[in-house]
């Protein structure tokens, strides 16, 4: 792909408004997405990680269940929830006038959705490692459940809630099937990097390797960052 690039009209295409209308969206709604997978990862995953009750297998089950869904089928079913018909989306609608599809809340919903899994496995994993005798000592000194869980458990667990954020975040901006699906291709609202390069190359393959390159790059990034905790370094 960086062998095909015409690196002389790279600027050009790297500089073109729509690629930078696609990066902007993507940027603001793979960051809002983690924003809203921290919100509810987090206790999801300190749920799993240290309290056991019955049916926790089957939660854990549901709750990696976008990783191997398709995407196209993942779209479907935001479709079926969230739609102006769908079980949910209907009253929505009703009720407040909003309807998700197509819109930059559709986007980041449909990033949630699959970049959840990601996020809570690691900060699970983070949780599981971390030592349980610590939030004893802290509850025998006087902490409340919450300030042991702000001040010790959180701290303990911070590159593994680190990490599931970065991966989360990189799985969000790379998103394609169950976005386009459940959003559309809209220029602006819903155009995303990934739907840009698919529609892109159907007419200028020069501006798709451009924009590909952006995500390679995006990518390679996201490795660098990590390799501390997963890659190991020299």
């Amino acid at each position: 792909m960086v062998a095909a690039t015409d690196w002389s009209g790279l600027a050009d295409q790297l500089g073109s408004e729509q690629l930078r209308e696609a990066l902007r969206l993507s940027l603001v709604t793979s960051t809002a997405a983690m924003l809203v997978c921290l919100l509810l990862g987090l206790p999801l995953a300190w749920l799993l990680a240290r309290v056991d009750f019955q049916g926790r297998g089957l939660l854990r089950a549901l709750v990696t269940v976008p990783l191997v869904l398709p995407p196209v089928v993942a779209g479907v079913a935001l479709r079926t929830a969230f739609g102006r018909t769908g079980v949910i989306g209907e009253p929505l609608l009703e009720l407040t006038g909003f309807a998700f599809p197509f819109t930059v809340w559709g986007v980041v919903l449909a990033h949630v959705f699959v970049s959840m899994p990601f996020v809570v496995i690691a900060i699970e994993g983070a949780l599981r490692s971390a030592d349980k005798e610590y939030d004893a000592a802290a509850a025998t000194l006087g902490a409340s459940r919450w300030t042991a869980f702000r001040r010790v458990t959180v701290p303990l667990a911070l590159p593994g809630i680190l990490a599931g954020m970065v991966l989360g975040w990189a799985r969000s901006l790379g998103e394609f099937g169950a976005t386009i699906t459940f959003n559309g291709n809209y220029p602006g609202t819903t155009q995303t990097m990934p739907t840009l390069i698919y529609v892109t190359r159907q007419s200028d393959q020069g501006a798709a390797l451009a924009a590909s390159l952006v995500m390679l790059g995006v990518s390679i990034t996201v490795l660098l960052l990590l390799r501390d905790r997963w890659l190991g370094t020299p």
